[in-house]
């Protein structure tokens, strides 16, 4: 069954967990912004964690359903419509055969995840079906006219989930609202490089989001940072994650589309479980900084993913009754 974009939002890419072990050839991991609701969303949904999903920014699509169809949707909040009536994410949701699905507002957050029972179809480059926009490698990102072939879900989910369950879970654990809070950074191997009102104003002063951020960078802008003395750098690698610092001074945070390599100085590195926050602010939001340990923000994120993981056998017990 295929499903029809009639409006394909200002950028919805298909996404899945990643191009994994090509950073030796030079290419990037592209995958979801925001991994949690990626996890979730396809959990609801019945799928495998990595299966492959929908992810759209700041305002998403509006597909037309050639056959009835489970769907989840995960993330930023959305106001999503089903044929004009509202229905609310972080929950398995029916649609009718011929029903439409409106996802075109998104009131908070940046990024949401729409995956579909069963999954889509679409060939896998190096492994993957994540689109690389910058890149130019797996699907392109959709357009008015566009069809999303969807593979069959399996009958024992199928079967008992027809109409989607009837809970919702609670997205407060995984989605945060709350600008205010800080990022936590981890001190990158040129973070010492940075004179000493530059180190101050990292942790002390306020950043935005810039309205230049794409997938490959979250740009930040605030106060200019400076080195004590000009750096000579051979390219490194970098990682999703990782702080860098142009010459104009102002941070970049590297996102799903980064690069494997970089020659910029490396002054910090975005706590793993901070990643999906940072992804989710929007152009204008206001970003702290907040230092945390290395030992730290590897225990913090081995939480999250226990309980992220215990969370996905939750669903998949639930959907099996």
């Amino acid at each position: 069954m295929s499903v029809r974009v009639l409006k394909p939002g200002l950028l919805t890419t298909i996404q899945d967990g990643g191009r994994r072990g090509c950073a030796a050839s030079g290419i990037g991991s592209a995958g979801a912004m925001d991994e949690v609701a990626l996890r979730l969303a396809n959990a609801l949904a019945g799928n495998p964690p990595d299966a492959a999903a929908l992810e759209f920014s700041l305002l998403g699509p509006v597909l037309q359903f050639e056959r009835a169809a489970t769907v989840a949707l995960c993330g930023a909040v959305v106001d999503a419509r089903i044929d004009g009536n509202a229905v609310s994410g972080w929950k398995a949701l029916h649609v009718g055969a011929g029903s439409t699905l409106d996802c075109s507002r998104m009131p908070h957050g940046a990024y949401a995840s729409l995956a579909f029972a069963g999954g889509i179809s679409v060939p896998r480059v190096l492994g993957s079906a994540s689109s690389d926009v910058n890149a130019g490698l797996g699907p392109r990102a959709l357009r008015s006219g566009d069809h999303i072939e969807l593979d069959a879900p399996n009958p024992p989910a199928g079967a008992s989930r027809r109409r989607g369950p009837a809970w919702t879970l609670d997205p407060r654990p995984w989605f945060d609202a709350d600008r205010d809070r800080p990022i936590r950074l981890v001190r990158g191997s040129h973070f010492d490089a940075l004179d000493d009102a530059s180190r101050s104003a990292l942790f002390e002063q306020a950043f935005r989001v810039s309205a230049e951020s794409n997938r490959v960078g979250t740009r930040l802008d605030g106060p200019r940072l400076a080195l004590h003395s000009p750096l000579e750098l051979v390219s490194e690698a970098v990682a999703h994650g990782t702080l860098q610092l142009p010459p104009g001074g102002q941070p970049i945070a590297l996102m799903a589309e980064h690069p494997t390599t970089g020659g910029y100085p490396r002054i910090g590195q975005i706590a793993a479980i901070d990643l999906p926050r940072l992804a989710q602010r929007r152009p204008g939001d206001a970003v702290r900084l907040e230092e945390i340990g290395i030992d730290e923000a590897q225990t913090r994120y081995l939480q999250r993913e226990r309980e992220l993981a215990r969370l996905c056998e939750s669903i998949a017990m639930r959907l099996a009754r």
